[in-house]
């Protein structure tokens, strides 16, 4: 199995209505809990609007995103797939519940975090 993030851009909801919003949420969970009942779904979120924090190499904290950066990511959702059409086909279904486009990136595995995790999980 291969994680997928499926994401979109903060403000790639803004042509919504306020009144619209109640429908695309329950929308937005009835996928959610397809890709949970599937087995598939392994963590998402919305996050909160320009409410980032920049940590340097030297701990130094600075509020908000990086100034250059055009698009900050507003939702996404981590599901654990079989192959990458699969992943494509849930980022269809949650483009539909959201009504914005979704972007799909492949998580690169690690293996030795996988085995941190898997040790963890045994204590």
């Amino acid at each position: 199995m291969t994680r997928y993030l499926i994401s979109f851009d903060d403000g790639a909801m803004d042509h919504i209505p306020a009144g619209e919003m109640p429908d695309v949420g329950k929308a937005a969970h009835a996928v959610m809990q397809e890709a949970v009942n599937a087995g598939v779904f392994v963590f998402g979120g919305g996050l909160e609007r320009q409410r980032a924090s920049i940590v340097a190499t030297d701990g130094t904290v600075t509020n908000g995103p990086y100034p250059e950066t055009k698009a900050v990511v507003g939702g996404f959702v981590v599901v654990d797939v079989v192959a990458h059409e699969e992943a494509l086909t849930w980022a269809a279904k949650i483009a539909a519940a959201c009504r914005c486009a979704q972007e799909v990136r492949e998580i690169m595995p690690d293996p030795e975090t996988d085995a941190m995790l898997r040790e963890a999980d045994r204590r």
